[in-house]
């Protein structure tokens, strides 16, 4: 799974802003938008437009969802998005569909901790929501790396613990659907065990040469956040969607350890690109929800051995080479 990618979720569009040191990732669909809901988990979360997801307030549907670096300074970015989808005609029409007015693009945002990155100063802007807007309204020959899990977009400056962080992609087939996740991993916690070197999402990959590991520092305060979007194209309703965002935190917890601290902001979006949304039986959302867990501790996994070297943090491949 860890070489999927979010858009095998037929309808989804996946765009980055990569800035060096933060970023923007947009998630969207096309223009009739997704069924989405949210759950947050962290103690200390930076959000935008979370309570309209709630499925008993007006707004059934979103047009794209925002993960962007530069702590509560990185909302501004969905400002972008928002310019963009408008621009392009996407949006809630306020004076019901079909008829002339305005359009109001819906676009929950979340934002993770990455001051302590390269230059503090340094935060994503409007134009850059907008430019990751674009690209994902290109598609996937937009050159921003659709498919890669990496240090691109809202990963550019996460941090894993003592580690580089990064976003990262999985997706699973569910019988006829598909589930998938684009993480940003920016925990607190350790995504290593201490004990083996070995990574907790994912022991079966090698481990890290533990001398080098344990005598790494955290680059500054112990302030961060993992976010994520889990997409599928199951016609779930907005309270099922609810349910994938919340069993999806199972996937933290299991790379991460400690996961939802007080200091983590640990923010989940599920959306669902279905055209007509329904409800699914209960048997088939419990395999949705375990696939969205195992999508999620997959792409964090993704990220963090995917990430590149830069601005004095240490990688998982750096450290995995060292015992070569």
């Amino acid at each position: 799974m860890t070489s999927a990618s979010l858009i095998d979720v037929p309808g989804v569009r996946l765009g980055h802003a990569s800035l060096g040191d933060t970023g923007v990732t947009v998630v969207m669909a096309g223009s009739e938008g997704m069924i989405a809901a949210v759950d947050v988990r962290g103690g200390g979360p930076g959000t935008r437009e979370t309570d309209l997801l709630a499925p008993h307030n007006t707004v059934d549907r979103v047009h794209a969802i925002a993960l962007c670096g530069g702590s509560a300074f990185g909302l501004a970015a969905a400002d972008g998005v928002m310019s963009e989808l408008e621009r392009v005609g996407i949006g809630f029409p306020v004076r019901g569909e079909g008829l002339p007015g305005p359009r109001v693009p819906i676009v929950p945002a979340a934002v993770i901790f990455d001051l302590f990155v390269g230059d503090a100063a340094h935060r994503p802007t409007a134009p850059d929501g907008a430019a990751a807007t674009r690209a994902a309204l290109e598609g996937p020959g937009d050159g921003g790396g659709v498919g890669a899990s990496a240090s691109i977009g809202a990963g550019c400056g996460a941090t894993a613990g003592v580690l580089r962080g990064g976003f990262g992609q999985a997706s699973v087939a569910v019988g006829e659907y598909v589930v998938a996740a684009g993480v940003v991993a920016n925990p607190v916690g350790s995504v290593i065990d201490p004990q083996t070197g070995r990574l907790y999402g994912d022991p079966r990959l090698p481990a890290v040469d533990l001398g080098r590991f344990l005598g790494l520092e955290h680059p500054a305060a112990k302030l961060n956040t993992t976010i994520g979007v889990i997409a599928t194209d199951a016609p779930v309703s907005t309270a099922q969607a609810k349910r994938l965002a919340m069993v999806g935190h199972d996937g933290i917890a299991r790379a991460v350890r400690p996961a939802h601290s007080p200091l983590d902001g640990d923010t989940l979006f599920a959306v669902s690109t279905a055209p007509v949304p329904g409800s699914i039986d209960t048997a088939t959302l419990g395999e949705l929800c375990r696939a969205a867990a195992d999508v999620v501790e997959a792409a964090i996994v993704a990220a963090i051995i995917n990430a590149a070297p830069g601005y004095g943090l240490e990688t998982y491949a750096a450290l995995i080479a060292a015992t070569r």
